[in-house]
């Protein structure tokens, strides 16, 4: 069971960090990603990180100003955001996939955890 925690409401051009703990054996292996849902809106990518920590991936339109990470000896995924815009509030999801390296494609995931909401006002 994955649980991203961290969300909260803050002012266009602020950051907030959100985390994921995912206790699940063998976490350093996985792809870990970030998805979020923004009301009204399907699910869409946000960013991804592989089991080393090297490649990342990122959502066009977060790159620059979002950055991920992840603590492997603690079982937990970071997604840092900076620069937050309006059309970043969302419901933003953790989730983990059994692939190598980053992918985009949400069906790959496999485990995910219940979402944090972050409304950024203008």
């Amino acid at each position: 069971q994955l649980q991203a925690y961290g969300g909260g409401l803050v002012q266009a051009g602020g950051s907030l960090r959100l985390s994921c703990a995912a206790p699940r054996r063998n976490f350093g292996r996985h792809t870990m990603g970030w998805f979020r849902q923004a009301p009204g809106k399907e699910r869409e990518f946000v960013a991804a990180i592989a089991s080393s920590g090297e490649d990342t991936k990122f959502a066009d339109s977060v790159k620059g100003r979002f950055t991920i990470s992840r603590d492997n000896a603690n079982n937990t995924v970071y997604l840092q955001m900076n620069s937050l815009k309006p059309e970043d509030t969302a419901v933003y999801f953790c989730a983990l996939s059994f692939v190598s390296k980053t992918t985009m494609r949400e069906e790959l995931y496999k485990f995910w955890g219940q979402g944090t909401l972050v409304t950024v006002s203008s």
